[in-house]
């Protein structure tokens, strides 16, 4: 849609969210007089769907129009009618929890977002009601991220229960959600959430032109966002962070990022990301800080044995023999001998029966899928050994490959080094050690001149940042963590005053009682 036109400051007071545009905008169609062409302009333009309820009120000379699949008759009911039944109004029109406009397509998104319209012969004003009906899942764990102390809830499809999920965890003014609704079939509610006087107004200026830019038909969940919005969508790497979990928004809220909550999706996008973010899990802060390092350590080194391992394993078998030790070499040996074809094809195979594996128990329900798995992957991982089809070296390389893999607490970046692999199998497959090096080079190099909403992505090491180093490798205790990380360029980099004065204090005076009773 490109840039909006220059508002006024009474526009700017106004909420960019459903219900206000009929108040700053000339109507699209404006109404009519007559009651029957304002029925026959509504339900030609909703192409007579069987769904949408007309009754007809004061002898034909008014009607309400609502849609049955998605108005709740309950509300209907009490909204409305028992309203009406003990209140002092003559019209329907005239009750103080409607609201009302002229506009003719202004009261087709209306009665799409599951309102009532009430329409009356010879006036303009048509007045509508919230009745929708809502459907919701209950607040629960999610199944992606679960962590082992901490907070135990996460969103759910309805963006007011998720907006109201970090209400309750931030009780702050300055916590701002703004709203937007992209999707020009779908009209899908979006909002963006971040805290003012935090946040660089720099990046909220960015991501509320990228989201006023996607002119898609269909936009369904923050997925479809995530591609129209990133810098460099042909990068195998994300960069967004998506999550389920309120206290990580949160956290990375108040650290200056912005979150993308979407109508219809339990996934928020954290705007933006760097590559280490995916390897923070909430656990690393709810825990000691020296497990959290020690936890975190292992993460990182997972991303070196899952691009990798498989690589290496070639490398050594086809070029690079004398590495392994002498006493290795007979089993080595003897593994290999009985395999016609070279670990090239070997890794492959191995590497596409994983995956077949991973997705069939993602795809079939939860006892099958777990049957699978597990079943599925001795029986086969065994009857290929047997047959003299794969090496069982190989059995076990692919194996901790796939383990590493699924350290990561992302599931987009998980699924980024799975892909990495194939790369670095082909290179090591030609050029040995040579061409692992050439592959993590260009992976680093690519890693280096990648951008997330215009700031570094490999940061804070490229570029160097010597203070956010302290919660990238290691986590170092809560209390020293007094700056936010520069990444986002926050206004306000201090997050914390001093946060141990007790023990500064106590020391004070013990000293001073030890001098006097001297």
């Amino acid at each position: 849609m490109g840039y909006r036109r220059r508002k006024s400051k009474q526009d700017k007071l106004i909420e960019e969210q459903p219900g206000n545009e009929a108040d700053v905008k000339e109507p699209e169609q404006p109404s009519y007089s007559q009651l029957s062409r304002n029925i026959e302009y509504l339900t030609k333009a909703l192409k007579h769907s069987n769904d949408l309820k007309v009754r007809v009120l004061k002898d034909g000379n008014a009607a309400l129009l609502y849609f049955e699949t998605l108005a709740d008759q309950e509300k209907v009911q009490q909204k409305i009618f028992t309203q009406m039944e003990f209140g002092k109004w003559d019209s329907i029109a005239e009750l103080p929890n409607g609201k009302h406009t002229e506009d003719l397509e202004e009261a087709l998104k209306v009665l799409l977002r599951g309102h009532a319209l009430y329409i009356e012969e010879n006036n303009k004003k048509l007045s509508y009601f919230n009745v929708t009906s809502e459907i919701n899942r209950s607040v629960e764990e999610p199944e992606n991220e679960k962590v082992v102390r901490g907070s135990h809830e996460g969103f759910v499809e309805n963006l007011m229960i998720n907006i109201n999920l970090l209400r309750k965890r931030l009780e702050h003014r300055d916590l701002t959600i703004k709203y937007f609704r992209v999707g020009k079939k779908t009209n899908t509610n979006i909002a963006i959430a971040y805290m003012d006087g935090i946040t660089n107004p720099q990046l909220v200026k960015e991501v509320k032109k990228r989201i006023k830019s996607v002119s898609a038909d269909t936009i369904l969940s923050p997925g479809f966002m995530e591609e129209f919005m990133e810098d460099n969508p042909m990068s195998p790497f994300p960069q967004v962070l998506s999550t389920e979990r309120p206290d990580r928004v949160i956290a990375n809220v108040m650290s200056g990022k912005i979150a993308l909550i979407a109508e219809g999706s339990p996934t928020v996008l954290i705007l933006p990301s760097t590559f280490f973010m995916f390897y923070q899990s909430p656990d690393d802060y709810n825990a000691r800080w020296v497990s959290g390092t020690f936890v975190r350590i292992i993460r990182l080194m997972s991303f070196l044995i899952a691009i990798g391992l498989p690589a290496m394993y070639i490398a050594i078998i086809g070029f690079h023999f004398e590495v392994i030790p002498d006493d290795l070499v007979p089993p080595v040996k003897s593994a290999i001998d009985q395999i016609a074809y070279p670990p090239f094809v070997e890794a492959f195979i191995m590497v596409i029966i994983i995956e077949l594996i991973r997705e069939a128990g993602i795809r079939l329900p939860q006892p099958v899928g777990q049957t699978i798995g597990i079943v599925g992957g001795l029986v086969i991982g065994d009857a290929v050994i047997r047959a003299g089809l794969i090496s069982n070296l190989m059995v076990i390389v692919v194996a901790l490959t796939a383990i590493a893999s699924f350290v990561v607490p992302s599931h987009e970046l998980s699924t980024t080094l799975r892909l990495l692999t194939f790369p670095l199998i082909i290179l090591a497959s030609t050029l040995g050690f040579i061409g692992i090096v050439f592959g993590i080079l260009f992976i680093l190099i690519h890693l280096i001149k990648l951008e997330s909403f215009g700031n570094p992505y490999f940061a804070p090491v490229s570029p160097l940042r010597i203070q956010d180093l302290k919660d990238t490798f290691v986590r170092i205790p809560l209390f020293k963590l007094d700056t936010r990380p520069k990444d986002a360029n926050p206004i306000k980099e201090q997050s914390m005053g001093e946060s141990r004065e007790w023990k500064r204090n106590g020391k004070s005076k013990k000293s001073k009682q030890t001098k006097k009773s001297k």
